[in-house]
């Protein structure tokens, strides 16, 4: 009956006939596909981990270094370097594909498909140069894009919580602590707490952003030994060479690692991906207090038409998207161990423990991230408030709420503040408990109206929650008047968009 693929036992059909076997190859729902990108990333992060723009950046690396070593005095033509130039973007995957099953080395694999393409030019392809020269400087370029692209779409989720609280600073609703009920908020200033949270991400990520460093032309174990054989010792033709090899990928040359061994320093997967996790942990949270002010009736996220809550109660709107944002989140917050171990392990100059973990590690961390976001973005840019739920809640709570003002007001009238205290206390343990176990409505004002030390006292307060929420409405309006409006200015307006929900 021949080979059963992928070691499969031969009852099950995969193993039954040839023709099936082909079908399964053919078939491009018979294999795994990461739901990353079949689900979660848009087109613009995927693009940038995509094969392509790694493989397109690597010719680019290797057009840059023949460009500097030639203008350097090495024996490089113009004919090579214009045959280097019209290759960059065609690419033969296939070609590639066989010569590392032959070499089992993804990186000569594709210097000998470009050799191919651009016979003129093969002899002085990766000339000096380690693997690390592609791969190290190519994935510093895709972690600044991808980085970019994560600031705007942390700064448009920021920018829409920022409309949401300026739209409801007024709006007074019941705070929590511990969970429990306390002193009154607004919706408003409630959506700032999410925005500070990621506005303070995005301000981690910016000074990442600010001091990433390019790897640039260190040879096998970074002391640039080939580069100074090719220069016959010439350092200063080494040290240029790095140089223009930096700039003409378009970094700034003030911002390149002083030192390295073969790679850059695996330390900086772990800085960038715990910045990447401080931005989901963030989100989480913003998520999970949605979902916990939707089973109040309070806050939802957008619902469509048709949108199915539940197979089997049709009745339901479940929180799916708040859910997944906290799903991916998890995903994302538990990428920096993995990185920080990665980092320790690298012995000496370096090992090769790292690359099949980075492979995975590094893109996935991004694409999981910019789902997460896109789907934060559509929630808070059609966040639903449901008033009336918002102001029976809090009625509910405000005669315990308003208590310590009213003893104020009895001691006004002359009551003592500890006698006032402890009518105040029996009353409110009273009707506490009534309400959980006979379910009746907070009677607790009426209670206290029959008491003579306030009788004399408004209480009526107690039910305009409006004068409990303190400096709410200011601090929203000074928030975005700062924070927000200076995130606006810098970001909105860039040409990154937040994508569509996919599913």
């Amino acid at each position: 009956m021949g080979t059963v693929p992928w070691g499969l036992s031969p009852i099950l059909p995969w193993g039954l006939s040839p023709i099936l076997r082909y079908n399964v190859w053919m078939d491009e729902h018979a294999g795994y596909h990461s739901p990353l990108s079949g689900r979660y990333a848009s087109t613009e992060m995927q693009e940038i981990w995509s094969s392509r723009r790694k493989i397109g950046t690597w010719r680019r690396l290797w057009l840059a270094l023949a460009e500097s070593e030639q203008e350097l005095g090495l024996d490089i033509t113009d004919e090579q370097i214009k045959e280097l130039r019209s290759h960059l973007d065609d690419i033969d995957f296939g070609a590639a594909s066989k010569y590392e099953k032959e070499l089992r080395h993804d990186v000569m694999a594709h210097v000998h498909t470009l050799g191919d393409a651009a016979p003129v030019a093969r002899s002085i392809i990766h000339l000096g140069a380690t693997s690390q020269f592609v791969n190290c400087n190519t994935e510093m370029l895709q972690m600044r894009d991808s980085t970019k692209l994560i600031a705007s779409k942390i700064a448009h989720v920021i920018c829409n919580l920022g409309d949401f609280a300026h739209q409801h600073r007024n709006v007074p609703t019941l705070g929590f602590t511990h969970y429990q009920p306390a002193q009154p908020t607004t919706v408003g200033k409630r959506a700032t707490l999410w925005a500070q949270e990621l506005a303070l991400t995005l301000e981690e990520l910016e000074f990442r952003l600010d001091t990433m460093r390019f790897r640039g032309v260190r040879g096998a174990t970074g002391t640039q030994a080939s580069f100074l054989d090719l220069f016959d010792g010439n350092h200063d033709k080494v040290m240029q060479l790095d140089t223009l090899v930096t700039e003409k990928m378009g970094w700034d040359t003030d911002k390149r690692f002083s030192v390295t061994g073969q790679t850059y320093p695996r330390i900086v997967d772990a800085q960038i991906l715990s910045s990447l996790a401080a931005v989901a942990a963030s989100a989480h949270k913003l998520a999970t207090d949605l979902r916990l002010l939707a089973n109040l009736g309070e806050l939802e996220e957008p619902f469509e038409k048709n949108q199915i809550g539940s197979s089997a109660m049709a009745y339901k709107r479940n929180p799916m998207r708040c859910e997944r944002v906290c799903s991916l989140a998890r995903f994302v917050m538990n990428m920096p161990p993995n990185a920080l171990q990665t980092a320790a392990v690298q012995w000496m100059e370096r090992t090769l423990d790292d690359s099949a973990n980075r492979r995975i590690t590094l893109a996935e961390s991004f694409l999981a991230l910019d789902g997460l976001l896109d789907v934060l973005g559509n929630i808070t840019g059609g966040l639903i408030v449901h008033k009336a739920r918002v102001s029976a809640n809090l009625q509910n709570e405000m005669p315990f709420l308003a208590t310590e003002r009213l003893m104020m007001e009895a001691v006004k009238n002359g009551a003592d503040r500890q006698d006032a205290h402890e009518v105040v206390r029996t009353h409110a343990i009273e009707v506490a408990r009534k309400i959980k176990e006979e379910g009746i409505q907070n009677n607790l004002l009426e209670r206290l109206a029959t008491e003579t030390m306030f009788q004399g006292v408004n209480l009526s307060m107690a039910t305009d929650p409006s004068g409990f929420v303190g400096r709410a409405p200011e601090q929203v309006d000074d928030f975005c008047n700062s924070v927000v409006h200076s995130i606006r200015q810098r970001y909105i307006g860039s040409g990154v968009e937040i994508a569509q929900l996919r599913v």
